[in-house]
């Protein structure tokens, strides 16, 4: 059988691994993207899982690039009042944190645009890795270690991550039957089996055990959504990106407000400003596009509470001119801190995004959505080039794909040299920092007087840190394919040619 030339980008060698079993099967892009991110909810549950969201583009050469948006509502019947009365922000974890989980939902639709296998032998293959075992990654080692003590409040997070009271440590075998069960379940019975059957079930009961509010409805009310990307004009390239509750507007925003030599400084506080303010679920109120392309003072308005973010990005590509990029993810670093122990998943905490201001655009409801800091982005260079770019890096993911933005869009760089670029980024909370900061890795140009006459702290990082961002990213030029994966992370990218497998 003769092969078509692929690229794929992923976090994790065991992701890569399983897109390169994908092709040699004869799948295409969309394939290896479902391949990859099957693999990740296995070795990375530290930053995606069956419990987490998903919103991806992708680009199909006879029909456009299109949005897939499977991000989950709130249950139906949470007590907002509740909320309300037990302190001014949402909970960063626990069950009032967990909305429907629509990664596999967005799976399904991902499939359903063109990919050239059933998402069934996806899942079979992620749970053979699940029953064998992965050894467990840098990464995911440096997250039990940052999170122990949740990890360790947690029955399903502690049996599996610290069985012996101690976390896993590098390069130990991790299995996980339970979650090889369930992915075998639904490859068996379909999607329907989480959002509706057994597996839905047991996270519901499980949720209800702890207090929440969840019940099967909310999750067979669940779909992912087909949606045309917002776009912009940038020196020539054409960025496409998510809609909301995506924060993709606010990376729109920012490149073209760098392209008319803004200060950067101002230019990131400005746009996470309004990002803060202005983005919500579009299903409950109409979303101020033009205001979250245009920015805000920065200490004009307050927004929901920043959460530190953990997501993975996976971007593939083929020689038909297909191009994805995928994001999942669980939010914070294990998300709500659960991982159901019937079913081996855990469960993200994508509803601490939430506001519980009243009339706020993220104002928490009953099947309402919360923001997103989800935000792949297709680029479409002025070569005629197609490039799939992502990241993990939580609130600040516009950043961080801002500064590797010039090599997306070129034709001809070199993509891996972009990455490995020192970064710069700004945060508060969302970086542990008591006081909105700047964080700079060794070598990074950062604004630090433009930070100086804002008042604010730069940090120097002693290295490349996980807190800058991991960018995945895969390109098709009329010549060759190319892909790279961030040194940050623990992954790895190839191009496979197209000869006989």
């Amino acid at each position: 059988m003769t092969l078509a030339p692929v690229a794929v980008a992923a976090p994790h060698p065991a992701a890569v691994a399983a897109a390169e079993s994908a092709w040699r099967e004869g799948g295409n892009a969309l394939d290896l993207a479902l391949a990859a991110a099957a693999a990740l909810v296995v070795t990375y549950p530290h930053q995606c899982a069956l419990g987490g969201d998903l919103i991806a583009l992708v680009r199909d050469p006879g029909r456009g690039i299109r949005a897939v948006v499977s991000a989950g509502a709130a249950p139906r019947a949470i007590d907002v009042e509740a909320l309300r009365a037990a302190g001014e922000r949402m909970p960063p974890g626990g069950p009032h944190s967990v909305t429907v989980p629509g990664v596999l939902a967005g799976w399904e639709a991902l499939a359903g645009q063109g990919a050239a296998h059933p998402l069934a032998g996806h899942l079979r293959r992620a749970a053979d890795l699940a029953a064998d075992g992965a050894p467990v990654a840098a990464g995911l080692a440096r997250a039990i270690l940052a999170r122990r003590e949740a990890v360790a409040a947690d029955p399903g997070l502690s049996a599996l991550l610290m069985p012996d009271g101690e976390p896993l440590r590098e390069g130990t075998t991790l299995r996980q039957p339970r979650l090889a069960a369930t992915l075998r379940a639904i490859a068996d019975g379909g999607p329907g089996v989480f959002y509706g059957g057994p597996v839905g079930e047991a996270l519901v009961a499980g949720l209800q055990r702890l207090g929440g509010r969840h019940d099967l409805d909310d999750l067979y009310a669940h779909a992912a959504e087909l949606a045309e990307p917002l776009s912009a004009l940038v020196d020539g390239a054409r960025w496409s990106v998510a809609p909301p509750p995506s924060q993709g507007a606010t990376l729109l925003g920012l490149l073209r407000t760098l392209a008319r030599a803004e200060t950067p400084l101002r230019a990131v506080r400005s746009l996470a400003t309004a990002r803060d303010a202005l983005l919500g679920d579009p299903r409950r109120a109409p979303i101020d596009i033009d205001g979250l392309l245009a920015g805000a003072t920065p200490e004009a308005v307050a927004g929901p509470p920043r959460v530190t973010g953990d997501t993975v990005a996976v971007a593939t590509a083929d020689g038909e001119g297909r191009a994805v990029i995928l994001i999942q993810s669980v939010y914070q670093t294990f998300g709500a801190g659960i991982l159901e122990p019937e079913t081996g998943i855990v469960l993200h905490n994508r509803g601490s995004a939430f506001s519980l201001v009243a009339g706020h655009p993220a104002e928490i409801g009953g099947g309402v959505r919360p923001p997103h800091t989800l935000c792949p982005a297709i680029v479409e260079t002025a070569g005629g080039a197609i490039v799939a770019v992502g990241c993990q890096g939580g609130r600040a993911q516009p950043q961080v794909l801002a500064q590797v933005a010039g090599a997306a869009a070129a034709d001809d760089s070199d993509l891996e040299a972009a990455l490995a670029r020192p970064r710069w980024i700004v945060g508060a909370r969302d970086v542990d920092r008591g006081r909105e900061t700047v964080l700079a890795e060794p070598g990074a140009a950062a604004p630090e007087a433009e930070a100086a006459a804002a008042g604010l702290p730069v940090d120097r990082l002693p290295g490349l840190a996980d807190v800058a961002g991991h960018v995945q990213v895969a390109r098709i030029a009329s010549d060759a394919l190319a892909a790279a994966s961030d040194p940050r992370s623990d992954g790895r990218a190839v191009v496979l040619g197209g000869g006989d497998a």
